[in-house]
């Protein structure tokens, strides 16, 4: 274990990023946060616990120990919008996918802080996942990276409806072979659950950045609506939907690492 995320290493070109299950503050934070916002109610929650099975099919581990409200990992440095015309909550985020604000008032991150959050938590990370992903290239000619995500099946301020169950992003076909994400999703619809591709979630900066089939390095997004594995309401884990759920992420991940290795 790091100072700012927890990393497990397998002798695989597979590596799994969680970006967003981080539960811990920067010192000093908590006392400066709104009683909402120091519930962290938009973590990805137990999303390292329902991949605990990665060890199994020999896959790397890259998992976040900070909140995505200290800094989003899934965002460029430069905080440049990924999606255009929809809500952006920002790298260092002042309010809640809901809108309420993270801070209490005028207690927000300065331009400094922000800076400071980038050198502290937001590089190390990404410095580590370039540094695996270039590992496993050079060791297996390629390198495949799975970026594990959840969110609430319903978040009025950022999208209609509700999610569904599985949204695969490969924005739009450009982080990854098109074989390997027809064998994803082929993974995905062969089962009960409701599955898109490249819809709501294309992939954010980690599948956009990282992707690049042309120098054999494949991305993939999973992002999950948490109903699928835990109570959305009182945030507890459901083990029986979790395994339920985890025979489907090992089929989907099993499609992608052998399709990878045809190619």
């Amino acid at each position: 274990m790091t100072e700012t995320f927890c990393f497990e290493q397998a002798d695989s070109p597979l590596v799994i990023s969680i970006p967003h299950d981080g539960r811990e503050l920067a010192p000093g934070m908590a006392g400066r946060m709104s009683d909402v916002a120091r519930s962290l109610p938009d973590t990805d929650w137990h999303v390292r616990r329902l991949y605990e099975f990665a060890g199994q099919i020999e896959a790397s581990v890259l998992a976040a120990r900070f909140s995505r409200y200290v800094v989003d990992l899934n965002r460029p440095s430069s905080d440049e919008v990924l999606y255009d015309g929809q809500l952006s909550t920002g790298l260092c985020p002042s309010a809640t996918f809901d809108g309420a604000n993270i801070y209490a008032r005028g207690n927000s991150c300065t331009s400094r802080e922000r800076q400071r959050r980038i050198r502290t938590y937001w590089q190390p990370y990404h410095d580590m996942l370039d540094a695996v992903l270039t590992r496993a290239r050079r060791r297996f000619g390629y390198a495949l990276l799975w970026d594990a995500h959840s969110i609430r099946s319903e978040v009025p301020a950022l999208f209609r409806g509700v999610l569904p169950d599985l949204s695969i992003g490969t924005n739009d076909g450009a982080s990854c072979d098109p074989r390997l994400q027809r064998s994803v999703y082929r993974a995905a619809r062969a089962t009960d659950y409701s599955v898109v591709l490249n819809g709501r979630f294309k992939g954010g900066y980690i599948t956009r950045h990282y992707g690049n089939p042309g120098d054999e390095v494949h991305a993939v997004q999973l992002e999950l609506a948490q109903h699928t594995y835990m109570d959305e309401q009182t945030l507890r884990y459901d083990e029986d939907a979790a395994a339920r759920l985890r025979v489907v992420l090992r089929a989907m991940l099993g499609e992608f690492v052998v399709n990878a290795r045809r190619a």
